[in-house]
């Protein structure tokens, strides 16, 4: 069990801390961040949409408690992760581009299915469904 939650945290971390700095990274509005998210086909205002759902997608995950808050952020982080793949597929990027992504959605499936028990929604009975 030891290892299941270390290997748990290993995941958490490293994806919040991906999570974080590319939120932040999104949020500087640097002239590269403008550029390749120009290159994609959006708007400048999507970074900052993304950056601050990053930011608040890695602090749930860390968090004690919330667990339905949690399996939104996991969602989230695979709603973003496979746009991402998409988008840079439709604009004709090369399939190197799909790495990191697919690194993260990794580490998104290992946090998502080694999360201790209470980090995790209570089974509803079928009988209240």
């Amino acid at each position: 069990m030891k290892h299941r939650k270390l290997a748990y945290w290993a995941a958490t971390g490293l994806l919040a801390l991906a999570f974080a700095a590319g939120g932040l990274f999104d949020l500087s509005a640097s002239p590269e961040v403008v550029a390749m998210f120009a290159h994609l086909g959006y708007g400048a205002y999507v970074p900052l949409l993304l950056g601050v759902w990053k930011l608040l997608g890695a602090i749930a995950i860390v968090v004690p408690r919330m667990p339905r808050l949690k399996e939104w952020a996991y969602a989230g982080m695979v709603f973003d992760l496979t746009g991402a793949m998409v988008s840079h597929l439709a604009v004709g990027d090369a399939v190197g581009q799909l790495v990191a992504p697919l690194v993260l959605l990794g580490l998104v499936a290992a946090s998502w299915a080694l999360r201790p028990a209470d980090r995790m929604l209570a089974s509803t009975p079928r009988s209240q469904m």
